[in-house]
């Protein structure tokens, strides 16, 4: 059985989503064993011990650098013997010390189809409030590793996810959730902890 770490920031909607999968029997090859916050008081938090997961803050505000931040991390995670990362709405940048740690083991969930709206500044309502003012007709989600560069890993399951007329960020980024990002997400960390992927450069294998 996988060690999963699941970083979060806020409510925790994705962690939820690997909880329920693990419930269910989707996630089966790996456990969620810690959750880290990168803020006090984080709903995600009370998520967890409803599933008596360890939850802890490592509030980013506390570390002067990034790099400090980034050793902080890696500390915990190795301590609870974590095999995966899940980056489930953490809002922080993961650092090259972190990717070092944890090479082709760290992935994420970007509430849009890479390569559109992504990087530096695109997170939250912000990739939504994008999508609609470029006026695209389908957005989604993405499930990617975790590389040095933001949203710049290789890409592991993508889905598309219509958007409606008078959609507003808000209507079109729980469509997102509810559509691809809690579908993609669980089924990524199952295929990872299964040991069913495989990152050549810039692509990802699947085996049956």
């Amino acid at each position: 059985m996988v060690n999963i770490g699941v970083l979060v920031s806020g409510g925790g909607t994705n962690l939820q989503a690997l909880l329920d999968a693990q419930d269910s029997g989707i996630l089966k090859s790996g456990r969620v064993v810690t959750v880290v916050s990168s803020r006090e008081g984080a709903y995600a938090l009370e998520r967890a011990a409803k599933y008596g997961v360890e939850g802890i803050a490592i509030p980013r505000k506390a570390y002067e650098t990034a790099e400090a931040y980034d050793e902080a991390l890696v500390a915990h995670l190795t301590s609870r013997k974590v095999d995966v990362v899940v980056l489930a709405g953490f809002l922080s940048i993961i650092g090259p010390r972190m990717v070092a740690a944890f090479p082709n083991r760290i992935i994420n969930v970007h509430p849009a189809l890479i390569p559109s709206f992504c990087g530096k500044g695109f997170y939250g309502l912000h990739v939504h409030e994008a999508a609609l003012s470029y006026g695209v007709k389908v957005t989604g989600a993405t499930v990617h590793f975790v590389n040095e560069v933001t949203d710049g890993g290789a890409i592991i399951l993508q889905k598309a996810v219509a958007v409606e007329e008078g959609d507003t960020p808000e209507t079109l980024q729980r469509r997102v959730m509810e559509q691809a990002e809690w579908e993609l997400l669980p089924r990524a960390t199952e295929l990872l902890c299964a040991g069913k992927l495989t990152v050549t450069g810039r692509q990802v294998s699947i085996k049956n």
